[in-house]
Protein backbone atom coordinates (compact mmCIF):
# COMPACT_ATOMS: atom_id res chain seq x y z
CA UNK A 1 0.00 0.00 0.00
CA UNK A 2 1.53 3.46 -0.82
CA UNK A 3 2.47 5.61 2.31
CA UNK A 4 -0.07 8.49 0.71
CA UNK A 5 -3.01 6.61 0.62
CA UNK A 6 -3.95 5.94 4.40
CA UNK A 7 -3.56 10.10 4.83
CA UNK A 8 -5.71 10.74 1.59
CA UNK A 9 -8.17 8.60 3.28
CA UNK A 10 -8.12 10.18 6.57
CA UNK A 11 -8.08 13.74 4.99
CA UNK A 12 -11.39 12.29 2.72
CA UNK A 13 -13.27 11.47 5.97
CA UNK A 14 -12.52 14.44 7.68
CA UNK A 15 -13.23 16.46 5.29
CA UNK A 16 -16.48 14.49 4.65
CA UNK A 17 -17.54 14.75 8.60
CA UNK A 18 -16.75 18.79 8.87
CA UNK A 19 -18.66 19.24 5.68
CA UNK A 20 -21.99 17.08 7.09
CA UNK A 21 -21.77 18.62 10.54
CA UNK A 22 -21.24 22.28 8.79
CA UNK A 23 -24.36 20.98 6.84
CA UNK A 24 -26.33 20.05 10.27
CA UNK A 25 -25.31 23.16 11.77
CA UNK A 26 -26.73 25.38 8.89
CA UNK A 27 -29.79 23.65 8.31
CA UNK A 28 -30.34 23.54 12.72
CA UNK A 29 -29.70 27.26 12.44
CA UNK A 30 -30.64 28.80 9.45
CA UNK A 31 -33.99 30.28 11.56
CA UNK A 32 -31.58 32.72 13.34
CA UNK A 33 -29.11 33.32 10.46
CA UNK A 34 -32.43 34.08 8.18
CA UNK A 35 -33.29 37.08 11.31
CA UNK A 36 -29.30 38.10 11.55
CA UNK A 37 -30.08 38.34 7.66
CA UNK A 38 -33.09 40.73 7.98
CA UNK A 39 -31.24 42.25 11.09
CA UNK A 40 -28.33 43.24 8.72
CA UNK A 41 -30.58 44.81 6.00
CA UNK A 42 -32.09 47.05 7.95
CA UNK A 43 -29.28 47.90 10.18
CA UNK A 44 -27.64 49.23 6.40
CA UNK A 45 -31.44 51.11 5.62
CA UNK A 46 -31.08 52.86 8.84
CA UNK A 47 -27.51 53.30 9.29
CA UNK A 48 -27.68 56.98 6.76
CA UNK A 49 -30.11 58.42 8.91
CA UNK A 50 -28.01 57.08 11.87
CA UNK A 51 -24.74 58.45 10.55
CA UNK A 52 -26.60 62.42 9.97
CA UNK A 53 -27.74 62.30 13.26
CA UNK A 54 -23.89 60.90 14.34
CA UNK A 55 -23.07 63.93 12.56
CA UNK A 56 -25.10 66.31 14.27
CA UNK A 57 -23.48 65.30 17.48
CA UNK A 58 -25.94 62.99 18.66
CA UNK A 59 -24.57 59.93 20.54
CA UNK A 60 -24.42 57.16 17.72
CA UNK A 61 -26.60 54.58 20.70
CA UNK A 62 -28.93 57.31 20.80
CA UNK A 63 -29.63 57.86 17.23
CA UNK A 64 -30.03 54.65 16.73
CA UNK A 65 -32.83 54.22 18.76
CA UNK A 66 -34.44 57.44 18.15
CA UNK A 67 -34.23 56.32 14.35
CA UNK A 68 -35.70 52.78 14.99
CA UNK A 69 -38.61 54.20 17.32
CA UNK A 70 -39.67 56.52 14.06
CA UNK A 71 -39.96 53.42 11.93
CA UNK A 72 -41.46 51.10 14.75
CA UNK A 73 -44.25 53.75 15.10
CA UNK A 74 -44.26 54.44 11.58
CA UNK A 75 -44.88 50.56 11.04
CA UNK A 76 -47.25 50.02 13.63
CA UNK A 77 -49.40 53.11 12.54
CA UNK A 78 -49.91 51.49 8.88
CA UNK A 79 -50.86 48.33 10.72
CA UNK A 80 -53.11 49.92 13.00
CA UNK A 81 -55.05 51.97 10.41
CA UNK A 82 -55.32 49.12 8.15
CA UNK A 83 -56.58 46.85 10.51
CA UNK A 84 -59.16 48.76 11.04
CA UNK A 85 -60.16 49.76 7.53
CA UNK A 86 -60.24 46.03 7.12
CA UNK A 87 -62.40 45.33 9.87
CA UNK A 88 -64.72 48.12 9.16
CA UNK A 89 -64.67 47.49 5.35
CA UNK A 90 -65.37 43.58 5.98
CA UNK A 91 -68.60 44.68 7.73
CA UNK A 92 -70.29 46.96 5.57
CA UNK A 93 -68.92 44.83 2.56
CA UNK A 94 -71.25 41.96 4.06
CA UNK A 95 -73.79 44.26 5.03
CA UNK A 96 -74.32 45.36 0.95
CA UNK A 97 -73.51 42.18 -0.23
CA UNK A 98 -77.57 40.89 -0.58
CA UNK A 99 -78.37 44.55 -2.49
CA UNK A 100 -75.01 43.94 -4.64
CA UNK A 101 -76.45 40.70 -5.72
CA UNK A 102 -79.81 41.41 -6.66
CA UNK A 103 -78.83 44.83 -8.49
CA UNK A 104 -76.41 42.41 -10.21
CA UNK A 105 -78.40 39.59 -11.18
CA UNK A 106 -81.26 42.28 -12.48
CA UNK A 107 -78.53 43.87 -14.89
CA UNK A 108 -77.23 40.52 -15.80
CA UNK A 109 -80.92 39.18 -16.41
CA UNK A 110 -82.25 42.50 -18.27
CA UNK A 111 -78.92 42.13 -20.22
CA UNK A 112 -78.57 38.54 -21.31
CA UNK A 113 -82.19 37.59 -21.62
CA UNK A 114 -82.03 35.04 -18.30
CA UNK A 115 -83.81 34.16 -15.50
CA UNK A 116 -81.43 33.57 -12.97
CA UNK A 117 -83.01 33.64 -9.19
CA UNK A 118 -81.98 35.88 -6.22
CA UNK A 119 -83.06 33.48 -3.68
CA UNK A 120 -81.60 30.64 -5.11
CA UNK A 121 -78.19 32.54 -5.18
CA UNK A 122 -78.49 34.37 -2.18
CA UNK A 123 -79.51 31.10 -0.34
CA UNK A 124 -75.56 29.22 -2.03
CA UNK A 125 -74.44 32.22 -0.71
CA UNK A 126 -75.77 31.82 2.59
CA UNK A 127 -74.47 28.05 2.72
CA UNK A 128 -71.01 29.24 1.70
CA UNK A 129 -70.96 31.99 4.67
CA UNK A 130 -71.91 28.86 6.69
CA UNK A 131 -68.62 26.80 5.61
CA UNK A 132 -66.86 30.04 6.74
CA UNK A 133 -68.52 30.40 10.35
CA UNK A 134 -67.77 27.03 10.92
CA UNK A 135 -63.91 27.24 10.03
CA UNK A 136 -63.85 30.57 11.69
CA UNK A 137 -65.16 28.55 14.61
CA UNK A 138 -62.79 25.98 14.22
CA UNK A 139 -59.79 28.71 13.93
CA UNK A 140 -61.08 29.73 17.17
CA UNK A 141 -60.86 26.79 19.14
CA UNK A 142 -57.64 26.30 18.55
CA UNK A 143 -56.61 29.24 20.51
CA UNK A 144 -53.10 27.75 22.36
CA UNK A 145 -51.85 27.17 18.49
CA UNK A 146 -52.63 30.76 17.70
CA UNK A 147 -51.20 32.27 20.99
CA UNK A 148 -47.68 30.32 20.13
CA UNK A 149 -47.82 31.79 16.88
CA UNK A 150 -48.23 35.57 18.48
CA UNK A 151 -45.58 34.72 20.98
CA UNK A 152 -42.94 33.21 18.41
CA UNK A 153 -43.24 36.53 16.12
CA UNK A 154 -43.10 38.53 19.32
CA UNK A 155 -39.66 36.93 19.93
CA UNK A 156 -38.77 36.70 16.24
CA UNK A 157 -39.72 40.73 16.02
CA UNK A 158 -37.63 41.72 19.66
CA UNK A 159 -34.64 39.60 18.68
CA UNK A 160 -34.27 41.19 15.20
CA UNK A 161 -34.80 44.76 16.54
CA UNK A 162 -32.08 43.89 19.30
CA UNK A 163 -29.40 42.83 16.22
CA UNK A 164 -30.42 45.62 14.08
CA UNK A 165 -29.86 48.15 16.72
CA UNK A 166 -26.05 46.50 18.10
CA UNK A 167 -25.12 46.02 14.16
CA UNK A 168 -26.27 49.77 13.80
CA UNK A 169 -24.74 51.36 16.81
CA UNK A 170 -21.70 49.18 16.99
CA UNK A 171 -20.99 49.44 13.08
CA UNK A 172 -18.02 51.30 12.88
CA UNK A 173 -16.68 48.67 15.58
CA UNK A 174 -17.58 46.04 13.98
CA UNK A 175 -16.47 46.56 10.77
CA UNK A 176 -12.84 47.27 12.22
CA UNK A 177 -13.48 44.18 14.45
CA UNK A 178 -13.75 42.25 10.80
CA UNK A 179 -11.03 44.35 8.84
CA UNK A 180 -8.68 43.47 11.43
CA UNK A 181 -8.16 39.97 10.27
CA UNK A 182 -8.16 40.69 7.04
CA UNK A 183 -5.43 41.89 4.57
CA UNK A 184 -4.93 45.46 3.98
CA UNK A 185 -5.47 45.00 0.20
CA UNK A 186 -9.04 42.64 1.17
CA UNK A 187 -10.01 45.50 4.07
CA UNK A 188 -10.31 48.15 1.38
CA UNK A 189 -13.01 45.70 -1.00
CA UNK A 190 -14.82 45.17 2.03
CA UNK A 191 -15.22 48.90 3.22
CA UNK A 192 -16.26 49.21 -0.24
CA UNK A 193 -18.67 46.35 -0.74
CA UNK A 194 -20.23 47.58 2.75
CA UNK A 195 -20.05 51.15 1.39
CA UNK A 196 -21.83 50.63 -1.39
CA UNK A 197 -24.29 48.35 0.41
CA UNK A 198 -25.21 51.09 2.63
CA UNK A 199 -25.84 53.89 -0.32
CA UNK A 200 -27.75 51.41 -2.03
CA UNK A 201 -30.14 49.60 0.49
CA UNK A 202 -30.76 53.35 2.06
CA UNK A 203 -31.24 54.96 -0.90
CA UNK A 204 -33.49 52.37 -2.06
CA UNK A 205 -35.76 52.26 1.38
CA UNK A 206 -35.78 56.18 1.36
CA UNK A 207 -37.26 57.03 -2.15
CA UNK A 208 -39.21 54.00 -1.93
CA UNK A 209 -40.71 56.00 1.27
CA UNK A 210 -40.95 59.26 -0.53
CA UNK A 211 -42.76 57.82 -3.32
CA UNK A 212 -44.92 55.53 -0.95
CA UNK A 213 -45.67 59.19 0.06
CA UNK A 214 -46.79 61.24 -2.94
CA UNK A 215 -48.71 58.32 -4.04
CA UNK A 216 -50.81 58.16 -0.99
CA UNK A 217 -51.40 62.19 -1.17
CA UNK A 218 -52.54 61.50 -4.57
CA UNK A 219 -54.46 58.88 -3.93
CA UNK A 220 -56.21 60.12 -0.92
CA UNK A 221 -57.11 63.39 -2.72
CA UNK A 222 -59.28 61.82 -5.24
CA UNK A 223 -60.69 59.12 -2.64
CA UNK A 224 -61.29 61.77 -0.38
CA UNK A 225 -62.68 64.21 -2.93
CA UNK A 226 -65.55 61.09 -4.05
CA UNK A 227 -66.55 60.88 -0.74
CA UNK A 228 -65.25 57.22 -0.67
CA UNK A 229 -65.14 55.40 2.95
CA UNK A 230 -61.30 55.12 4.58
CA UNK A 231 -59.86 57.27 2.25
CA UNK A 232 -57.04 57.48 4.58
CA UNK A 233 -56.14 53.98 4.65
CA UNK A 234 -57.16 53.53 1.14
CA UNK A 235 -54.23 55.41 0.11
CA UNK A 236 -51.97 54.43 2.61
CA UNK A 237 -52.06 50.71 1.32
CA UNK A 238 -51.97 51.66 -1.98
CA UNK A 239 -48.76 53.83 -1.40
CA UNK A 240 -47.35 51.33 0.73
CA UNK A 241 -48.36 48.48 -1.70
CA UNK A 242 -47.31 49.98 -4.82
CA UNK A 243 -43.70 50.79 -4.27
CA UNK A 244 -42.71 47.70 -2.34
CA UNK A 245 -43.78 45.48 -4.31
CA UNK A 246 -42.35 46.28 -7.59
CA UNK A 247 -44.47 45.76 -10.97
CA UNK A 248 -47.17 44.12 -9.73
CA UNK A 249 -48.10 46.19 -6.50
CA UNK A 250 -49.69 48.65 -7.97
CA UNK A 251 -52.45 46.54 -9.46
CA UNK A 252 -52.45 44.51 -6.04
CA UNK A 253 -52.78 47.83 -3.59
CA UNK A 254 -55.21 49.25 -6.41
CA UNK A 255 -57.72 46.48 -6.23
CA UNK A 256 -58.94 47.11 -2.79
CA UNK A 257 -59.79 50.86 -3.01
CA UNK A 258 -61.54 49.62 -6.59
CA UNK A 259 -63.76 47.45 -4.81
CA UNK A 260 -64.71 50.04 -2.13
CA UNK A 261 -65.33 52.12 -4.55
CA UNK A 262 -68.08 49.64 -6.13
CA UNK A 263 -69.97 49.44 -3.15
CA UNK A 264 -70.85 53.09 -4.28
CA UNK A 265 -71.50 52.15 -7.40
CA UNK A 266 -70.06 51.27 -10.90
CA UNK A 267 -68.69 54.98 -12.20
CA UNK A 268 -67.29 55.65 -8.64
CA UNK A 269 -64.81 51.99 -9.30
CA UNK A 270 -64.19 53.19 -12.67
CA UNK A 271 -62.71 56.72 -11.97
CA UNK A 272 -61.33 54.81 -9.52
CA UNK A 273 -59.58 52.41 -11.59
CA UNK A 274 -58.85 55.20 -14.39
CA UNK A 275 -57.10 57.27 -12.02
CA UNK A 276 -55.15 54.58 -10.85
CA UNK A 277 -53.74 53.55 -14.12
CA UNK A 278 -52.68 56.82 -15.09
CA UNK A 279 -50.75 57.64 -12.04
CA UNK A 280 -49.05 54.59 -12.58
CA UNK A 281 -47.70 55.80 -15.68
CA UNK A 282 -46.80 59.09 -14.57
CA UNK A 283 -45.12 57.71 -11.81
CA UNK A 284 -43.22 55.36 -14.26
CA UNK A 285 -42.02 58.20 -16.64
CA UNK A 286 -41.67 61.02 -14.75
CA UNK A 287 -41.65 60.78 -10.89
CA UNK A 288 -40.06 57.46 -10.62
CA UNK A 289 -36.81 58.17 -12.64
CA UNK A 290 -36.08 61.56 -11.13
CA UNK A 291 -36.14 59.87 -7.23
CA UNK A 292 -34.29 56.82 -8.02
CA UNK A 293 -31.76 57.56 -10.92
CA UNK A 294 -29.14 58.09 -7.96
CA UNK A 295 -30.17 55.15 -5.47
CA UNK A 296 -31.31 52.12 -7.44
CA UNK A 297 -30.78 51.68 -11.18
CA UNK A 298 -32.24 49.07 -12.33
CA UNK A 299 -34.14 47.32 -15.28
CA UNK A 300 -38.14 46.56 -14.33
CA UNK A 301 -37.61 43.37 -15.49
CA UNK A 302 -34.27 42.62 -13.80
CA UNK A 303 -36.11 44.26 -10.69
CA UNK A 304 -38.98 41.86 -10.70
CA UNK A 305 -36.92 39.13 -11.77
CA UNK A 306 -34.29 39.65 -8.64
CA UNK A 307 -37.78 39.87 -6.60
CA UNK A 308 -39.08 36.29 -7.75
CA UNK A 309 -35.67 35.13 -6.79
CA UNK A 310 -35.46 36.36 -3.45
CA UNK A 311 -39.18 34.56 -3.08
CA UNK A 312 -38.05 31.26 -4.33
CA UNK A 313 -34.61 31.59 -2.02
CA UNK A 314 -35.79 33.07 1.33
CA UNK A 315 -40.11 33.22 1.06
CA UNK A 316 -41.14 36.27 1.59
CA UNK A 317 -38.18 38.34 3.42
CA UNK A 318 -36.62 37.53 -0.21
CA UNK A 319 -39.06 40.03 -1.86
CA UNK A 320 -37.72 42.83 0.30
CA UNK A 321 -34.50 41.98 0.56
CA UNK A 322 -33.85 41.27 -3.14
CA UNK A 323 -33.71 44.39 -4.80
CA UNK A 324 -31.04 46.31 -2.46
CA UNK A 325 -29.43 43.28 -2.39
CA UNK A 326 -29.59 43.19 -6.59
CA UNK A 327 -28.62 46.78 -6.71
CA UNK A 328 -25.52 46.64 -4.40
CA UNK A 329 -23.70 43.32 -6.14
CA UNK A 330 -24.04 44.81 -10.13
CA UNK A 331 -22.77 48.39 -8.68
CA UNK A 332 -19.48 46.45 -6.94
CA UNK A 333 -19.37 43.76 -9.96
CA UNK A 334 -19.06 47.33 -12.27
CA UNK A 335 -16.10 48.34 -10.71
CA UNK A 336 -14.26 44.71 -12.22
CA UNK A 337 -15.96 44.70 -15.49
CA UNK A 338 -14.19 45.56 -18.39
CA UNK A 339 -16.25 47.20 -21.22
CA UNK A 340 -14.86 47.65 -25.00
CA UNK A 341 -16.30 49.72 -27.74
CA UNK A 342 -19.16 48.64 -29.45
CA UNK A 343 -18.96 47.11 -33.21
CA UNK A 344 -21.49 48.63 -35.56
CA UNK A 345 -24.18 46.15 -36.87
CA UNK A 346 -27.60 46.54 -37.92
CA UNK A 347 -28.71 44.48 -34.86
CA UNK A 348 -27.63 47.66 -32.77
CA UNK A 349 -28.66 50.39 -35.12
CA UNK A 350 -32.22 50.63 -32.65
CA UNK A 351 -30.17 51.37 -29.43
CA UNK A 352 -27.36 53.30 -31.23
CA UNK A 353 -30.24 55.36 -32.81
CA UNK A 354 -31.62 55.67 -29.23
CA UNK A 355 -28.58 56.95 -27.63
CA UNK A 356 -27.56 58.84 -30.01
CA UNK A 357 -28.14 62.68 -28.17
CA UNK A 358 -31.01 64.56 -30.19
CA UNK A 359 -29.62 67.31 -32.58
CA UNK A 360 -26.34 65.47 -33.48
CA UNK A 361 -25.68 63.44 -36.38
CA UNK A 362 -24.53 59.58 -35.43
CA UNK A 363 -21.19 59.62 -36.19
CA UNK A 364 -21.00 57.29 -39.41
CA UNK A 365 -23.53 60.28 -40.87
CA UNK A 366 -22.00 62.47 -43.95
CA UNK A 367 -22.11 65.38 -41.41
CA UNK A 368 -20.59 63.69 -38.76
CA UNK A 369 -17.06 63.50 -38.00
CA UNK A 370 -16.75 59.77 -37.49
CA UNK A 371 -14.79 57.34 -39.66
CA UNK A 372 -16.57 56.54 -43.27
CA UNK A 373 -16.49 53.57 -44.85
CA UNK A 374 -12.88 53.22 -46.25
CA UNK A 375 -11.17 54.68 -43.12
CA UNK A 376 -11.48 58.15 -44.26
CA UNK A 377 -13.12 61.05 -42.03
CA UNK A 378 -15.46 64.08 -43.08
CA UNK A 379 -12.97 66.12 -42.70
CA UNK A 380 -10.15 64.00 -45.05
CA UNK A 381 -12.82 64.19 -48.25
CA UNK A 382 -13.88 67.94 -47.75
CA UNK A 383 -14.30 69.53 -51.20
CA UNK A 384 -12.49 72.20 -52.63
CA UNK A 385 -14.67 75.36 -52.55
CA UNK A 386 -15.30 76.83 -56.00
CA UNK A 387 -12.69 80.16 -56.77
Amino acid sequence: MPPWLLRALLLVVWVVTLAALAWWLFVQLQGLLLLLLISLFLALALEPAVNWLHRHRWPRGLATGAVMLVAGGTLVLFLTVLGSMLVGQVVAFVSELPRMTRSLLSWVNSTFNTDFSPTTLLSELTSVSGLVQEYASQLAGNVVGAGSTVLALLFDGLTIALFTFYLCADGPRFRRTLCSVLPPRTQREVLRAWEIAIDKTGGYIYSRALLALICAVAHYVLLAAMDIPFAFALALWMGVLSQFIPTVGTYIGGALPVLVALLDGLWPAVWVLVFVTVYQQFENYLLQPRITARTLDMHPAVAFGSVLAGVAILGAPGALLALPAGASMQTFLSFYIRRYEVAEHPLLAAGAAEDQPQGEPPPDSPAGNGPRPGGSSAADTKQPEPE
